[in-house]
């Protein structure tokens, strides 16, 4: 079994779990937000205002949505991908493509649009995204996307928007 379909089922038997009241385990929490200083920094009262409560929770609590319940995931028009809390361009659709997880993926973001930092919430270091903007959690990078990276940008629907058009 390979790292992404162990990540997958485990989420999904995580879930499970969690649905039948027998495990308490939350993908949110501030230990791995980004650090540093912003070009957008709001309250968090404002931020519950202009985003929905399913954005607030992956941007802002670092939340992991559902697996394929975003309809970006299944996505295919020419566009672009922006961040539902700033409207930063993110990805193009150019470089998106079905990696069978449940989320869109990516195997490279637009020039300075993402930064990283190291999320260590299920025990084990992973390369968090967040926009480089406002600093919302965007998901997680690995290293067994396709070339030419070599990367799969693994991001939360909730955590953006669709532009369609010139990618």
């Amino acid at each position: 079994m390979d790292r992404r379909n162990f990540l997958h089922n485990g989420l999904l038997g995580i879930a499970g779990l969690g649905a039948l009241g027998l495990a308490n385990f939350s993908f949110g929490g501030a230990s791995a937000r980004a650090k540093g200083k912003f070009e957008i920094t709001k309250t968090d009262a404002a931020w519950k205002k202009q985003l929905t409560p399913d954005q607030y929770y992956v941007l802002r609590q670092e939340g992991t949505e559902r697996p394929f319940t975003s309809p970006l995931d299944k996505e295919k028009r020419a566009g672009t991908f922006i961040c539902a809390g700033c409207q930063l361009p993110l990805f193009s659709s150019k470089t998106k493509f079905n990696s069978g997880t449940g989320w869109p993926s990516f195997y490279a973001p637009l020039p300075k649009a993402v930064g990283t930092s190291t999320d260590r919430l299920l025990g084990y270091a992973r390369t968090e995204v967040h926009c480089r903007r406002c600093g919302g959690h965007l998901g997680h990078v690995f290293e067994d996307g396709p070339e030419p990276t070599g990367l799969r940008y693994c991001m939360n629907g909730d955590a953006m928007l669709f532009w369609p058009g010139k990618a």
